[in-house]
């Protein structure tokens, strides 16, 4: 066979009774959920930001980080929902790369997925600890979630996920908003499809069981911009597109139409900076058209302690991304001011 069983994973339940949540948390953590359901449905107006590194590659620097966006929310959290992205899984093209500390808890180091399932977990505790946040993490690996389903607000499932049938079907079981993101071809039908596939009941094998969902009715889209045949990058953030997007999404009378638009990816050609630019532009279409206004519930946005991206192989800089390059702290800080200011 051309499968090596390195270990034995601990069953969900198991890892979660070894690192539990304290009451405290499990409190604060019902509150915002409900407060972010509330944006979802349109029972408030408040505007999501999404905001955090590309990848949680060292858990002090997450750590810090998410520390400062919580001084931050005391200031805005009246106009604005802030939550930290803390992505510890990284799809990758080719496969070759940086995965993630789900893979490797010490980046430099060689994979270990027990060690990394223990790890991602004490650093999401953590930071809902010393910040009261609670976070977003990207569903790479839907059997995965399990071990962290009592601690993410949110979920997305990314460009080259959005197709696949498990990611659909486990979407359709959680109880958190989910972001379908529209595929690396840039396909607004494929995207939506696969939210009306996650707002839908299902029944299917899931970690060795036959489950029965009764669909998501928070799930909705992330616009991230495209690539063609050429691999020239085709943004997807401009008005045109935003009231193209409008229109499909009356035309399917999905529940609680959503949109959440990615200004970094193939919206910005990974050119970090443009992300001022592009959240500005959003805000601006969502300010002119009503529709917009209730369809645009929010901005994801790659941010980090220090501003661009180094190599894993380097001497690496605290708080520097080691995957896409991300704007730096105080880029982020006047960012989510000037968001606040107009929303």
């Amino acid at each position: 066979m051309g499968i090596t069983v390195n270990a034995q994973l601990p069953l969900p339940a198991d890892l979660k009774a070894e690192y539990p949540l304290k009451e405290e948390t499990q409190r604060r953590k019902k509150e915002r959920d409900r407060e972010i359901r509330d944006i979802f449905t349109g029972k408030s107006d408040k505007f999501i930001v999404l905001v955090g590194p590309c990848s949680a590659d060292n858990e002090d620097a997450v750590c810090e980080y998410v520390t400062r966006l919580a001084r931050v929310n005391e200031e805005v959290s009246d106009r604005l929902m802030l939550i930290p992205r803390i992505y510890t899984n990284k799809p990758r093209t080719t496969g070759a790369g940086y995965k993630g500390m789900l893979h490797q808890p010490e980046p430099d180091k060689d994979p270990d997925l027990l060690a990394g399932i223990i790890a991602i977990r004490k650093m999401h505790i953590r930071v809902m600890e010393e910040s009261a946040l609670t976070g977003a993490d990207e569903m790479l690996y839907p059997e995965n979630r399990s071990y962290l389903d009592d601690i993410l607000s949110y979920e997305a499932v990314g460009a080259r996920s959005v197709e696949n049938q498990q990611h659909r079907l486990t979407a359709s079981g959680m109880d958190i908003p989910i972001g379908m993101k529209n595929p690396t071809s840039g396909d607004f039908s494929v995207m939506l499809n696969s939210v009306t596939a996650a707002q839908s009941s299902h029944r299917f094998l899931y970690r060795g069981m036959d489950v029965t969902t009764g669909g998501n009715d928070l799930a909705h889209v992330i616009l991230r911009g495209g690539v063609d045949k050429y691999g020239t990058c085709i943004p997807n953030y401009h008005y045109e597109d935003l009231i193209r997007l409008l229109n499909m999404y009356q035309e399917m009378e999905l529940k609680n139409p959503a949109a959440i638009i990615d200004a970094n990816h193939s919206n910005s050609n990974k050119k970090y900076k443009e992300q001022i630019r592009i959240v500005s532009e959003v805000l601006h279409s969502r300010s002119y058209h009503p529709g917009l206004q209730k369809l645009i519930k929010g901005v994801m946005i790659e941010s980090y302690l220090e501003e661009g991206c180094q190599s894993i192989d380097s001497m690496r800089i605290y708080g520097k991304s080691i995957t896409d390059p991300c704007l730096g702290w105080e880029d982020t800080k006047r960012l989510i001011y000037e968001i606040a200011e107009r929303c």
